[in-house]
């Protein structure tokens, strides 16, 4: 009933910024934002007792009533697809570390030996966002079950293990461990060996990324695992030195704000000598040849917009071939917030890019079957 009463709300976003006083559009380097999101940050301002926003997926100072609230809103933010499977394993971790646990997903239908390839799907290997502090299987089901869907890809879901209590790089570790153990099961999840990719929003897209760049060939990942067919990186957090323009021009007032990424980076990069090395940082790997093509994402009104830009371009000039999105009217977070009616139809088509990309018939460039 609360979703529904919000989302409600929500349809008349002119409306709603009238009866709180803020009709003027909001404006940034030329790009305007959504009025359905500047409603609900207007909402979330005046329910969140006056600050300027509430960092979505990001801590503040108590990693765990974060993690509470994280879960609360994410179960208002988007529908439930129905017409899916999922269902939990527990995975081999790193050496000497626990299982981790994992949610598989499959829209019904799929997988049961039907169609050509055997009746094999792409499957997507997808690490959630949340600052590497908060964020689980829970409070990005929705997303991930709109994924298998839309994207018509087994999709495997991580809950790596979250700073503080286990920082860097224990989230990476955890994040490898679990795409080698898709790619060597592949046959029993109804998966493609071929057509296995990594994917990821914020803190995921950057475990994806160092995915990709760690299993390719020469990496340093385990030897007998094939590098992703494509990774998927939604406005990634690939810089931890937070030095970038949109860092600063866009540090408050849209969700994700500059000093939650501070006081992230504080839980999960506790040693600054950690802030540039690639695996925190693979924006920073001398040498990006070789790893998967690319899907990269950002929203015009997110302060790492420049992350995913830079990393997109990083990517081209080492001769990667990637597909680079910016939505300009948009935030950070926004592939969870379905209950805007822009957001989900552009979370939509974002997993169906991501499908095509896993389909493509070559390396340059996506394609259909």
């Amino acid at each position: 009933m609360a979703a529904r009463g919000v989302a409600g709300l929500l349809s008349r976003p002119e409306l709603v910024l009238a009866v709180l006083g803020e009709k003027e559009p909001v404006e940034r380097d030329g790009r305007v934002l959504s009025r359905g999101v500047q409603a609900l940050l207007a909402l979330a301002t005046r329910f969140d007792g006056g600050r300027s926003a509430t960092e979505h997926g990001t801590p503040a100072t108590d990693p765990v009533a974060m993690r509470a609230q994280l879960r609360r809103t994410t179960s208002l933010a988007m529908p439930i697809r129905t017409d899916v499977h999922a269902w939990g394993r527990l995975v081999p971790g790193p050496e000497g570390a626990p299982p981790v646990p994992v949610r598989i997903y499959r829209q019904y239908g799929s997988g049961l030996g039907l169609g050509g390839d055997g009746g094999l799907s792409p499957g997507i290997v997808y690490y959630h966002g949340g600052s590497w502090v908060t964020g689980d299987l829970d409070t990005h089901d929705a997303g991930c079950r709109l994924l298998a869907a839309t994207a018509r890809c087994v999709v495997v879901a991580v809950d790596y293990r979250l700073a503080p209590e286990h920082p860097f790089p224990a989230a990476v570790d955890d994040a490898v461990a679990a795409y080698a153990w898709v790619q060597r099961h592949a046959g029993e999840l109804g998966i493609d060996p071929r057509r296995v990719g990594v994917m990821g929003d914020s803190a995921g897209g950057n475990l994806a990324a160092v995915v990709a760049l760690e299993t390719r060939d020469g990496g340093g990942g385990p030897g007998d695992v094939p590098p992703p067919a494509a990774q998927g990186l939604i406005y990634p957090a690939v810089d931890a030195r937070l030095d970038t323009g949109t860092v600063r021009t866009l540090a408050d007032g849209f969700f994700l704000t500059s000093e939650a990424m501070q006081e992230a980076r504080r839980l999960y990069l506790p040693d600054p000598e950690d802030w540039t090395a690639w695996r925190a940082s693979p924006l920073l790997a001398e040498d990006h040849r070789g790893v998967a093509p690319a899907l990269v994402v950002t929203a015009g009104f997110d302060p790492l917009r420049d992350d995913g830009s830079n990393y997109a371009e990083a990517l081209r000039a080492a001769g990667v071939p990637v597909e680079y999105r910016c939505y300009d009217d948009q935030v950070h977070g926004f592939m969870g917030m379905g209950i805007l009616p822009d957001a989900l139809a552009l979370a939509t088509e974002v997993c169906e890019a991501m499908g095509r990309w896993l389909r493509r018939t070559d390396h340059g460039s996506p394609g259909g079957r």
